[in-house]
């Protein structure tokens, strides 16, 4: 064996021992270098290692003098390793130390393992890091008294390995770490423990190195584990939360949800939805019942002067009347006798249209108008809320450019259809200036009643509405407006729109008592009569058709079909009268189909058109959604003509115009009287 006169402590703890078999002694011998627990804490002691002479040739128990050492070197003692990762191993006793009388220190020689370095397993069930070749683990402190043997511990089942047996200490010597072969002998550390020796060149691979590293580390694995449970609890539980909870237990049905059924399902039973109108078989009210009931609320200091009349529609029997046949300003509810004409004498399908032809000059094309008024500048696809139905300009303008014929620079306007003044005799100036809100100027076209706003009924109107949709059009076709022509009869026709059918034409007119459209239908039933479409021809031809249809005009004298003039009287009577016609049992009147429509258009009380906003008062509120009816107001006038059905469920026709009273008092006493009727019984 080699003279080691100079001690080396290790700087790490590899391995660099021969693979001879124990026991062979070569020259330039490797020494294995062992964990030195002392210098893994920060002790820096030296170490004074003796001469070694092997005795009897063997190299597991020499004996070797002690060289001049001041003191014995302060080498830790290993503590006993715990092999909790082995089989459980039996104790092994200590040797008692031989008798000198000097003495002695025992050193031994390490032996070259036939296996490869195998981790501290006992770190991993503590819990520590995977012991690596190039770091060197805390030691313990060194401890005066010899180690005491632990009771082994019984390893995990995942870890088989071959059992260890435990070092055993000696009273001349500190304990030392040892080899334990598979063969279970034992080979104590050599007393050159620490000295530095030349490392001998690899005989393996480098990949052989990395054989020795641990299994897999069994905690991943179980903590992994742990945390795909918790994963599952956790998604099980809210899945089981939201299945608790009243909307989802619902839409899916389950058995604890609120709306689950309670008992069995029941059958499928038929049924038949009929809409039962009036009751005519009913008792009807007497006069004197409806005289009695109406005595108070007709003659309310707020009425003013109050006309009015109350008929059985079933029967057409007058149950009250108070001045009926006196002609009164009518205002709006002039708008009944014009719908019922133009019912009575045309087509409900009729539609009105508005073209473009093909101008006489290359480039010049003519809006043709063709008197409608509800023609609307929204974009296609979106409906009018005044005009439900109505034509699109949009539409219009696309006829145009798919018809092709070249270049268009110049969009002329053809309004020769209506004659006459565009404002009637009896209305106050302000009803047609720019800027007013009830009224535009007569004309055959426009879009969305001549409004600023086509989505707003109390928009402002146009001073010339039919101007300024030639000019949209004329924009859109990339063209300049080029004023107002004729256009030729045989002009070619590049696109054209029309109106809703007349039906829906009139429900307009009723709900929002549009007065420009009341005025233009009144020049359409003109040119149906053959008559001058004016606001003179208009209203000759409604006198004509209502009484070629028999109904009494005594009285009546109209000049425009919207009522704004106040030149016109009309007496509550021939409201009435056109009225029960309109509301008479089926098949009762040949004239009844044909009025039918005028029902439908009248505003319902506190639903919708101009009596959406009323009957909200606790002295009329009993007509809300029983009473529908045309209003009228013009300064100092109030109307209400119209239908209600009473408790009984039977219908009664009503007509009511006051005169000389205020327009938010007259209108709220009109409502009592109307809602009074539907309370009646009235026998």
């Amino acid at each position: 064996m080699p003279e080691n006169d100079v001690p080396m402590w290790p700087s790490d703890d590899k391995d660099t021992s021969s693979a001879e078999p124990k026991g062979a002694k070569r020259e330039g011998e490797a020494t294995v270098w062992l964990p030195m627990s002392g210098l893994a804490n920060g002790k820096t002691e030296e170490l004074s290692v003796p001469k070694v002479t092997p005795e009897s040739g063997s190299w597991f128990q020499p004996l070797v003098e002690v060289s001049d050492i001041d003191e014995e070197p302060d080498v830790p003692e290993t503590p006993t390793p715990q092999w909790s990762a082995f089989e459980p191993v039996t104790p092994v006793t200590p040797a008692e130390p031989e008798q000198h009388e000097e003495p002695k220190t025992l050193f031994v020689k390490p032996v070259q393992p036939q296996h490869k370095d195998e981790p501290d397993w006992d770190q991993f069930d503590r819990g520590t890091a995977t012991p690596q070749r190039d770091a060197e683990p805390s030691r313990p402190e060194p401890s005066q008294e010899p180690p005491r043997q632990e009771p082994p511990r019984r390893p995990e089942q995942s870890r088989v390995e071959p059992p260890l047996p435990a070092p055993v200490p000696s009273a001349t010597m500190h304990a030392r770490p040892v080899r334990i072969e598979p063969s279970e002998e034992r080979f104590d550390s050599e007393a050159t423990v620490g000295i530095q020796r030349p490392e001998p060149p690899s005989q393996e691979p480098p990949a052989a190195e990395t054989e020795a590293a641990p299994a897999p580390k069994p905690k991943r694995k179980r903590k992994a584990l742990l945390i795909t449970t918790l994963v599952v609890i956790l998604l099980l539980a809210g899945m089981g939360g939201a299945a608790a909870m009243p909307k989802v237990s619902n839409r899916l049905g389950l058995p604890w949800a609120p709306n689950a059924p309670k008992g069995e399902i029941p059958k499928p039973a038929g049924v038949t939805r009929v809409l039962h109108g009036p009751d005519v078989n009913g008792v009807a009210p007497t006069k004197a019942g409806l005289a009695a009931a109406l005595a108070g609320p007709a003659g309310a200091a707020d009425l003013g002067t109050l006309t009015g009349t109350v008929v059985d529609a079933a029967t057409g029997d007058v149950l009250w009347d108070k001045n009926s046949g006196t002609p009164l300003t009518p205002a709006s509810t002039t708008k009944i006798l014009v719908v019922a004409a133009a019912l009575l004498s045309m087509d409900h399908g009729t539609q009105f249209s508005t073209k473009i032809v093909q101008g006489a000059e290359p480039g010049t094309v003519i809006l043709v108008a063709g008197g409608d008024p509800s023609l609307t500048s929204l974009p296609l696809g979106t409906d009018s809320p005044l005009y439900p139905g109505a034509a699109h300009v949009d539409d219009l303008v696309a006829q145009v450019k798919k018809a092709g014929g070249g270049k268009i620079s110049k969009v002329q306007l053809d309004i020769s259809l209506f004659e006459g003044p565009t404002s009637a005799k009896g209305w106050d100036p302000e009803d047609t200036a720019a800027g007013n809100t009830y009224m535009a100027p007569v004309l055959p076209v426009m879009a969305d009643g001549g409004r600023a706003d086509p989505k707003n009924d109390h928009s402002p109107r146009i001073a010339n509405p039919a101007a300024a949709l030639t000019q949209k059009i004329a924009g859109k076709l990339e063209a300049q407006a080029g004023g107002t022509t004729t256009a030729p009869k045989d002009a070619k026709v590049l696109g054209e729109v029309k109106s809703q059918p007349l039906a829906e034409f009139a429900n307009s007119l009723l709900q929002l008592s549009d007065n420009l459209m009341a005025d233009v239908l009144a020049r359409q039933l003109a040119l149906t009569k053959g008559a001058e479409p004016s606001f003179t021809g208009g209203a000759a031809a409604t006198m004509d058709v209502l009484k070629q249809a028999g109904f009494d005009l005594t009285g009546v004298q109209i000049n425009d079909g919207s009522g704004l003039s106040d030149q016109n009287k009309i007496p509550a009577k021939a409201l009435s009268e056109i009225l029960a016609v309109a509301a008479a049992p089926d098949g009762k009147d040949p004239r009844t189909a044909k009025l039918r429509p005028l029902l439908a258009g009248l505003p319902v009380a506190g639903g919708s058109g101009t009596l959406e906003k009323r009957y909200g008062d606790p002295a009329s509120a009993a007509g809300r959604g029983w009473v529908r009816g045309k209003t009228g107001t013009l300064s100092g006038v109030n109307t209400l003509a119209g239908v209600v059905l009473d408790t009984d469920g039977r219908m009664l026709v009503f007509a009511l115009m006051s005169s000389g009273s205020d327009q938010n008092k007259g209108r709220a006493a009109l409502d009592v009287v109307a809602a009074t009727l539907h309370k009646c019984g009235c026998r």
